[in-house]
């Protein structure tokens, strides 16, 4: 839908003219904040309301999570900009030296190119036996021409280095539950899982939960992955990439593949 920095017009379009035919749009994302601050951040980025009927996020998630262990100490590792989803919890705010549970948001500096300046940290609570629950479970996103890592790479090597860790987003179960609720609400029935496209530019996210949640998947090649998927208006580049997804995922059921979400 967006870069980070302004959205995609043609992908603004094709979701339009597909819920004016009568097709329901959920939007879910990995932010690590609650729904109702994405609506506003897409109005700016230039995402009508037109082209969705409702949005639910990982943060959504992580915020049920957290409330399922109200009294524990917390510590949250991420930037100032996160801390909406902590809005009326009562888990006592602490350092990571004294938590017992981690609420993950994303890098501590977003200039950060990698996840490694965290492995001290991140060390202290594996040894502190801290659960992490992991609200942006994306390893990189897309911001303007560059990417910048996300609250997964973290989560990644804190999982590596044997701390436990439980991911809100994609590509797990929780968030689709929440989407296909909302789905039901806006459709006002409930849809088989046959009649659901799940569309995206992750393979580790996106692709994937289309595989682990019963969804056919549509993949958006020119996205976080268009530098190892080449050039998508070559000879055979529909193939190749074909053959790179089925390397992953065997039992995917692909139901196409774009450089950019557009309406044909």
């Amino acid at each position: 839908m967006h870069n980070g920095v302004a959205a995609f017009p043609e992908a603004v379009d094709a979701l339009c003219k597909y819920r004016a035919q009568g097709g329901v749009v959920i939007l879910i994302t990995n932010a690590p904040r609650l729904n109702h601050v994405i609506y506003p951040q897409l109005a700016r980025l230039g995402v009508p309301r037109a082209a969705f009927d409702a949005i639910v996020t990982s943060g959504d998630v992580a915020r049920l999570l957290l409330q399922e262990q109200r009294d524990t100490p917390l510590f949250h590792f991420g930037p100032a900009r996160d801390q909406s989803i902590l809005d009326g919890l009562t888990n006592p705010m602490v350092d990571s030296r004294n938590a017992n549970l981690c609420l993950l948001t994303g890098p501590l500096d977003d200039g950060i190119d990698s996840a490694d300046i965290h492995h001290p940290v991140l060390l202290e609570m594996r040894d502190n036996a801290v659960s992490m629950i992991c609200a942006n479970p994306n390893p990189v996103v897309r911001s303007g021409d560059r990417m910048v890592i996300c609250a997964g790479s973290i989560a990644q090597m804190y999982n590596e280095l044997g701390g436990k860790v439980t991911y809100a987003g994609k590509p797990e179960a929780p968030i689709y539950d929440a989407a296909m609720t909302q789905m039901t609400i806006a459709a006002r029935r409930t849809l088989p899982k046959r009649r659901i496209l799940a569309a995206g530019d992750g393979m580790l996210t996106d692709v994937k939960d289309a595989v682990q949640n019963g969804f056919d998947a549509y993949f958006v090649a020119g996205g976080i992955h268009s530098n190892e998927m080449g050039e998508m208006q070559s000879p055979g580049s529909l193939g190749r990439v074909y053959g790179l997804i089925r390397l992953q995922f065997t039992d995917v059921k692909l139901a196409g593949i774009c450089d950019q979400l557009r309406w044909t």
